[in-house]
């Protein structure tokens, strides 16, 4: 068997010897260069490592085994991979040939701002994000890697909840959307060639996840599922800071959803526009500007699971 392992941001080759228990695996570093070229591939990092990689790692179609060693694991987390050992007992059980593979969806980011050019869509594989969680990611980033790694995302939230102002934000959406939570657009929906207006209203944030968490461990879309084809969308409507501030922890069980701001729905696809261009980040790393559309690929990925 030929195995590729991807080392992400401090990680070593250290961090391998566990998963080389065994003398009949040829071993490289680094991505490989064709399907050829390897039959497994493992990836030893945190959600900005599997971000940067996941379009290599679907057009190579192979196994790939996620391993989580970096700052921050949601997308580990979401498979049910918590620590190394986890990752290790899955790689023992595909080495015995148990079978546990599954495919899953991912999502997919394209920008309709592409002056000419062909647009150059990005996948993700749990949250894509505009306005306060997008600035939180961008002001995030900036921080020690350790901080990042020890609650650094909500430490750099509860200052920007009193800086950042909603925002005028049009969402369209193709299909029926399943509603699952308070609905703040009450007016009837109007069509775009295809596309249905669902919201143009004040805004803090909106979230299009393809799994349930993000920001080290908040819930911020409970129940997304990551092989079920729909993006599942979180929006926060104006909400005052003090109120936000206070009503913050519920996010981390999936308490949020009942606040009568908060919006909750299911859809195969959406398209974002803005007065003015506004960052989406996905994964906690940029992406582009809006205006953009958002949507998913079926069984984009396959994944060693646990």
């Amino acid at each position: 068997m030929r195995a590729a392992a991807i080392l992400g941001l401090g990680c070593s080759p250290e961090n391998l010897k566990p998963f080389q228990i065994e003398k009949n695996v040829d071993w490289s570093i680094g991505p490989p260069a064709s399907r050829e070229d390897t039959d497994v591939i493992l990836l030893f990092g945190g959600d900005g490592t599997a971000h940067r990689h996941l379009g290599q790692l679907v057009r190579l179609g192979r196994p790939v085994l996620i391993v989580p060693a970096g700052s921050g694991n949601d997308f580990a987390r979401a498979l049910r991979f918590r620590r190394i050992s986890d990752s290790l007992a899955a790689w023992k059980k595909f080495r015995s040939g148990s079978g546990n593979i599954h495919k899953i969806d991912l999502g997919l980011v394209v920008s309709l701002d592409n002056a000419g050019r062909a647009p150059a869509p990005r996948y993700f594989g749990c949250v894509a994000s505009v306005g306060l969680d997008a600035k939180v990611a961008r002001r995030a980033n900036k921080i020690p890697r350790w901080l990042r790694g020890s609650g650094g995302y909500a430490l750099t939230l509860i200052p920007t909840i009193f800086q950042f102002a909603p925002f005028r934000m049009k969402i369209f959406t193709t299909g029926q959307a399943v509603s699952r939570g308070h609905q703040a657009n009450s007016a009837q929906p109007a069509s775009d060639g295809g596309w249905t207006l669902r919201r143009d209203h004040p805004t803090l944030l909106a979230a299009f996840a393809n799994a349930p968490l993000y920001g080290g461990g908040m819930k911020i879309a409970p129940q997304a599922k990551m092989d079920d084809g729909l993006l599942d969308i979180c929006i926060v409507g104006a909400v005052d800071p003090f109120k936000l501030f206070c009503l913050f922890p519920t996010v981390y069980s999936g308490r949020h959803l009942r606040i009568r701001e908060v919006e909750y729905s299911q859809v195969a696809r959406v398209r974002i526009e803005t007065e003015h261009p506004v960052d989406i980040y996905a994964d906690g790393e940029f992406v582009c500007q809006t205006p953009a559309e958002i949507g998913v690929e079926r069984g984009a990925l396959t994944l060693v699971t646990p």
